[in-house]
């Protein structure tokens, strides 16, 4: 088991996600490594999606570019939420202008051909790259940091919902109608998918946690398409038994949970799944959504990343404005969303020049 020492004072993001409300807020942005930035683009041509994902030389490299570029707080490991159900056997492979494309599960017999025996074994790439990268951030000659240590190293995985979503769909959708429908018409097979997710979710990240990720967070997209009973059962119900398998073996370390679009049900959210943060997505007024959130939990959150795409005073003032919505709170700067690939370098240079160095 990881032994967990008193946080660096160095380390504002881990502090934060800890409860301490700094002032300026750390900071690291969701797709922080992306196609916006012209090294990720050389890397991207040399190698296919899951390629870059399971060869740790690629995916170290990948994390860290943000870090020299930025001085992030945050370095969040390069990867995918379908990892997971591809590492269990599911079919999985991305195409150019469509995105990820899977074999779907739709039967019992889809469903009994996943092997959660093959995780830990397809996902020891993985668990290498965060190895690496603890080694490397946490060196006496870490990298883009305000001082050796500095940069927080986050793992993460999809919610077993939205994870889900794709499992059944096979590919994206808007609506992800056939999954949802699953949900209602068959609900025992679709109760042993999300039996499986929420198990094998709990251990893999437990086992970024064993290999060096200091705080991990669960990224569920499409927790906003249910209703209230439906995300109380899919969303919050899941999210709780993941915290809790967890918290029983690394009671020290932070989970931030994401449920996007997830409306007025984040504060019970906050309330009822034990996560130590929620992030928030572009539609949530950070000004309402702190007095729904009890006032231990953490935000993060949560720029438009339109705003970082258009730039300019628009988006510094925008940028403001959230960093004081979140002032006196745990609070880490972050996007609504992920970095849109056409934003150009220089206004994120200009983004968290203006968050940290504003007045």
């Amino acid at each position: 088991m990881t032994t967990h020492t008193q946080i660096p004072s160095a380390k504002r993001l881990l502090r934060t996600l800890n409860g301490e409300a700094l002032w300026p807020p750390p900071m690291w942005l969701m797709r922080q490594a992306g196609r916006f930035l012209p090294e990720f683009r050389a890397m991207r041509a040399q190698a296919d999606f899951l390629t870059r994902c399971m060869t740790p030389d690629i995916a170290v490299e990948l994390t860290l570019q943000p870090i020299r570029r930025f001085a992030m707080d945050g370095a969040i490991l390069f990867s995918d939420i379908l990892i997971l159900p591809w590492a269990m056997g599911q079919s999985l492979r991305f195409v150019a202008g469509t995105g990820p494309v899977l074999g779907p599960i739709r039967s019992e017999q889809d469903l009994n051909a996943l092997d959660p025996a093959r995780i830990a074994q397809v996902t020891a790439p993985v668990l290498e790259t965060l190895s690496r990268l603890n080694a490397i951030l946490n060196g006496p000659d870490s990298i883009g940091a305000a001082a050796p240590g500095a940069t927080t190293l986050i793992g993460f995985t999809g919610s077993p919902f939205t994870v889900a979503c794709y499992m059944v769909e096979g590919k994206g959708s808007r609506e992800f109608a056939t999954t949802r429908q699953m949900a209602f018409c068959e609900p025992k097979l679709f109760g042993r998918l999300m039996d499986l997710l929420t198990q094998t979710t709990a251990d893999y990240l437990c086992a970024q946690i064993e290999a060096g990720a200091e705080a991990v967070m669960l990224f569920d997209s499409w927790a906003g398409l249910l209703p209230p009973e439906e995300f109380r059962r899919h969303v919050i119900a899941p999210t709780r038994q993941i915290v809790q398998t967890i918290k029983a073996r690394y009671p020290h370390v932070r989970v931030v949970g994401f449920p996007r679009l997830g409306g007025v049900m984040v504060g019970e959210y906050a309330r009822e799944t034990g996560v130590d943060v929620v992030a928030l997505d572009t539609g949530a007024d950070m000004r309402i959504v702190r007095d729904m959130v009890p006032s231990h939990i953490g935000l993060q959150g949560n720029l438009d990343p339109v705003a970082v795409l258009a730039g300019g005073e628009a988006m510094r003032a925008e940028a403001l404005a959230i960093r004081e919505a979140g002032r006196g709170r745990a609070h880490v700067f972050n996007l609504g969303h992920g970095v849109i690939p056409e934003t150009p370098v220089d206004h994120v240079v200009d983004l968290v020049r203006t968050v940290r160095e504003t007045p």
